[in-house]
């Protein structure tokens, strides 16, 4: 179901909207065709690898499917499936260029079925998939996706690994036709030379070496055309934010960026923007895999929020990408349920802690208060500030040290994170450090960093803790500790830590009553939490009595949950798959204590247990 909302004046109400239904058509069809051109796809490859399926009664099938020409040519069976199978994925995803590229090849295969084979029924299956595919060429208009040229390196990493996997079948495919006894190094050999149309070591009796080397040869070729075409096919970048947007943004968070603690992660520069027709209201997002991953509320005036969520809803249909919301209120999930007939799912909750109510004394923060005066009779210092109030130099040190300590070689974070330290536009961002003289540390007495951003005029929300590797447990503690107190100082009301996914899970699992499902839900998160820190995370968090608040991910269907995951995981940089950047700076290796590595929420925070 999308959305069309009628206006967006102000004054409008949240939810006067008419709804459109999309029926099952709009999927039907594209989804038809993909699965045509992947089933015959596979068999065209088959019946060009192996001969005994040519001689099958599958093969009188595979006869008069489109694109195969039979035994007359088995190495444009297997293009002409691999072909498919390439155009398969796009079709489904109602790609343009795929549709223009099937009503280029289906006509051919149908005058290679009559001209070669003399096969009317074969070469009508061809035109009738054609003109199934120009009749609903409507439902292929999505525009292309963002593309680099380390498209064309993937491609050929991919294209050549497949290529080599496909050729040592078809090279083992004749067993009785081979001359001898090659072993797996001499196939091998064979392959490369024939991806490269040279002649390879082993020899076939029959005639079969023609088949084996048109084969190969075909391969080597597609991976060629492919790779070359991606590489020289114009850019088109991920969408970026400009300067207009940025300034469009502040805006609108300096008169609502109260309502949303993940508000200020929207002015993310590696994040695109859609705006409300009145520019009341926008949404950001990123694009990763195919999916159009927003993140928190949309940012503005409520009563705009329909008109932005249209726009990105449109933005999704246009390419066919996957929407989907990451870690938004239970307000926002509602108006998007509500607008676009998306569904919702809690994700995990947000730990705040309100100033006022903040305080060491009592049993339940014995432990953080034990910590904090342990740390401060080893000699550490804090010191908490406005970004704008610290120096060009000190601002510069802080940056070159969180970088220098960050875990690991990615900057993680995406819904919960900034990916800058000290920028000029943000001078309203809150630093707290921790100081103890070090003769030996590059960063003099600085041992420890935690990043706030600004939530509304009146609160702050965690982006980033690093500290130095050789500092004392408990770093972490002893700066919320300190941001908490020097709060009202800074005019803070309100404090937004880390995100602890499935807090509500874990918290009712472990207590008395839990049943026998929830108990085992929480023990999977448990196993987990060894690689991801689900349960430390949430234990941590705890630690400072906050309110949890909800927070959710929205989704068009539960099968597309996995794919929105693991985009999701890519844009957190949990899961990096991009290529290596040739001359990246290697940072120092510095020797490092336990410690328990904590990266699920606003940037990467590393955290040690008490």
């Amino acid at each position: 179901m999308s959305v069309t909302v009628d206006g967006d004046k102000s004054g409008s109400v949240p939810g006067r909207v008419r709804r459109v239904l999309r029926g099952p058509r709009a999927e039907t069809v594209p989804s038809l065709v993909g699965t045509a051109c992947t089933v015959i796809g596979l068999i065209d490859i088959a019946a060009g690898v192996f001969p005994r399926f040519r001689a099958s009664r599958m093969h009188a099938v595979a006869e008069v499917l489109p694109g195969t020409l039979g035994p007359l040519s088995a190495a444009l069976s297997v293009s002409a499936g691999v072909l498919l199978l390439l155009l398969a994925h796009g079709l489904k995803r109602h790609k343009r260029r795929a549709w223009r590229a099937a009503v280029i090849l289906l006509p051919v295969g149908a005058a290679a079925q009559f001209v070669y084979r003399h096969s009317v029924i074969g070469a009508l299956l061809s035109l009738a998939l054609l003109a199934l595919l120009l009749r609903h060429r409507g439902e292929f208009a999505a525009l292309p996706d963002p593309r680099s040229r380390w498209k064309a390196l993937a491609n050929f990493v991919v294209m050549g690994a497949g290529s080599i996997g496909l050729g040592l079948v078809i090279v083992s495919a004749h067993p009785r036709k081979v001359v001898g006894s090659p072993g797996l190094s001499d196939r091998l050999e064979h392959v490369l030379y024939g991806l490269f149309g040279m002649e390879g070591p082993i020899g076939y009796r029959g005639g079969v070496d023609w088949t084996v080397g048109y084969s190969l040869g075909a391969l080597g070729l597609l991976t060629a055309i492919t790779t070359v075409y991606l590489a020289f096919r114009p850019e088109h970048p991920v969408a970026r934010l400009t300067e207009d947007d940025e300034t469009r943004l502040r805006e609108l968070l300096a008169r609502h960026g109260g309502r949303d603690s993940l508000g200020h992660f929207a002015l993310r520069r590696d994040k695109g923007v859609v705006f409300s027709p009145s520019g009341k209201a926008a949404v950001c997002y990123r694009v990763v895999s195919g999916v159009m991953l927003a993140s928190g509320d949309p940012i503005g005036d409520v009563e705009a929020w329909p008109g932005a969520i249209e726009r990105f809803m449109d933005e999704a249909k246009a390419h066919s990408w996957t929407p989907a919301v990451m870690g938004c209120s239970e307000t926002g999930g509602e108006v998007w349920t509500r607008e676009t007939g998306l569904d919702a799912l809690e994700l995990g909750d947000e730990a705040v802690v309100d100033v006022a109510d903040f305080s060491l004394t009592g049993r339940a923060m014995r432990n953080v208060r034990q910590m904090v005066k342990r740390i401060e009779r080893n000699g550490y210092t804090t010191r908490v500030r406005r970004a704008r109030d610290l120096s060009d130099g000190e601002l510069e040190r802080i940056r070159q040290a969180a970088a220098d300590w960050r875990g690991t070689d990615t900057e993680r974070g995406f819904s919960m994170a900034l990916g800058r330290i000290g920028d000029p536009a943000d001078g309203d961002a809150v630093i707290a450090t921790a100081h103890k003289e070090d003769p030996d540390s590059p960063y003099g007495d600085l041992k420890a960093i935690i990043h706030f951003v600004p939530w509304g005029t009146d609160g702050m929300s965690l982006e980033l803790m690093r500290r130095d590797r050789s500092a004392d447990p408990g770093m972490n503690e002893l700066l919320i500790v300190a941001a908490l107190q020097a709060s009202p100082q800074l005019g803070i009301e309100r404090v937004s830590l880390n995100f602890a996914m499935f807090r509500s899970a874990l918290a009712r699992g472990e207590k008395l009553g839990a049943g026998p499902v929830l108990r085992i839900w929480r023990g999977l998160l448990v196993f987990l939490s060894r690689w991801f820190q689900i349960e430390s995370l949430y234990k941590f968090n705890a630690k400072f009595q906050p309110r949890w608040e909800p927070r959710f991910v929205v989704y068009r269907n539960a099968r597309d949950l996995p794919r929105i995951g693991f985009a999701a995981m890519q844009a957190e940089g949990f899961v990096n798959i991009e290529p290596p950047r040739p001359f990246r700076r290697r940072r120092a290796a510095r020797p490092a204590r336990p410690c328990a590595h904590i990266s699920p929420s606003h940037g990467e925070h590393e955290v040690r247990a008490a």
